[in-house]
């Protein structure tokens, strides 16, 4: 986290109506087309807008190898080891 990073605290946000119907319409055409589907079960589930919490994280100056390079130095080995 960045230094002068302070906790983040949003309300909920509230569509007009207007845009409402159009979501409402774009979630239908997307059922029907089978790019999304109802789950069978029906709880709530929560969606979190993380923008400012990704404005206030700091950005890793060591990035991932490129995954050709990994396979490269894999290939012909017999044990491999995975940590989270």
């Amino acid at each position: 986290m960045e230094e002068e990073a302070k906790p983040i605290r949003q309300q909920q946000t509230r569509l007009n109506p207007t845009i409402l119907d159009v979501v409402k319409k774009e979630v239908t055409k997307l059922l029907a087309a089978g790019i999304i589907y109802p789950i069978l079960d029906s709880h709530w589930r929560v969606c979190i807008d993380y923008r400012r919490l990704n404005q206030a994280t700091r950005n890793d100056h060591f990035p991932l190898p490129f995954i050709d390079q990994v396979l490269e130095k894999l290939s012909g080995k017999s044990h491999y080891c995975f940590m989270d």
